[in-house]
């Protein structure tokens, strides 16, 4: 015998149904309403004027974070101290990178940027023996601009830079890098940094260059509370003497791959351990 269907299997409804209408239904929300009185009823009645205590197994809100103590301008006296032991421990910084004339330390410094100083010195020599002065960088091939600097990283792009900041220095300087701030900072790629560099190195013009070394020791040493590069070089320009503004850099530059790392720096074997607070240090060796 077949199984009967499930709909089949149903009750006949006496009650016969009007066309369009309705069954009545209860209105909607009837039990939240009614589970929220009970909570207000059992819940701990508070004082006018009093926050009510967070229940127990409950995390309470945190307190709120104390301002930052207010910078306190770094003492003469110690900036001497740490300016006498970088010059002891570093007589004879001067930058890493290798060229002849002010154009090749200009294009040195764009190729640089997220690259070692090692790095760059070994792609410098073939692209200057193929394109010695900017004119012949302005005019060759941006392929082969690309081919050479591939190795230092974002070729594309200061392969880009290097050949419109040639043409501009063909077109407004007659091929000659410029000597003032506003000049280099207005080519293609060339920032402050890029801009003190050539100006300390290539002209003896002072300058300081802050770069991640410069800005991370400069922050740890209590010289400056300032993150932005352009503020901590005018912070650090008011507390270094003039004469030392382009030394400076470089020790700075050297210390902070030789001894004050980024993750761990070495404080155990630093000589300025005594002359540094350590601020934002966390975790030495």
């Amino acid at each position: 015998m077949p199984r009967k269907s499930p709909r089949s299997r149903r009750k006949p409804d006496s009650s016969q149904r009007l066309p369009g209408r309705v069954r009545p239904r209860a209105a909607p929300g009837r039990g939240r309403q009614r589970a929220a009185k009970a909570r207000a009823a059992h819940a701990p009645k508070v004082a006018p004027g009093r926050a009510a205590r967070p229940p127990a197994g409950r995390a309470r809100t945190r307190r709120p974070l104390r301002p930052r103590r207010a910078f306190v301008a770094p003492e003469p006296a110690r900036v001497a101290a740490i300016l006498a032991e970088l010059e002891k421990l570093y007589p004879d910084a001067t930058t890493a990178l290798h060229h002849r004339n002010p154009l090749q330390l200009l294009i040195a410094t764009i190729l640089s940027a997220q690259c070692t100083d090692a790095r760059v010195n070994l792609v410098t020599p073939v692209l200057f023996a193929r394109y010695p002065d900017a004119a012949s960088l302005a005019s060759a091939s941006l392929p082969e601009i690309e081919e050479i600097i591939r190795s230092t990283g974002f070729f594309h792009a200061k392969a880009l830079s290097i050949q419109a900041c040639c043409a501009e220095l063909v077109a407004k300087h007659g091929g000659h890098v410029p000597r003032t701030m506003e000049e280099l900072t207005a080519l293609r790629g060339v920032g402050r940094k890029t801009a003190n560099v050539v100006l300390g190195n290539a002209f003896g013009i002072p300058g300081v260059v802050v770069d991640t070394h410069v800005g991370r020791l400069a922050g740890r040493l209590g010289l400056t509370h300032q993150r932005d590069a352009v503020k901590i070089e005018h912070a650090l320009m008011e507390v270094i003497p003039r004469d030392r503004w382009i030394r400076f850099s470089h020790w700075l530059i050297l210390h902070g791959r030789e001894t004050c790392q980024a993750r761990k720096p070495r404080c155990s074997a630093c000589v300025l351990a005594p002359l540094c607070p350590r601020t934002g240090v966390t975790a030495s060796q």
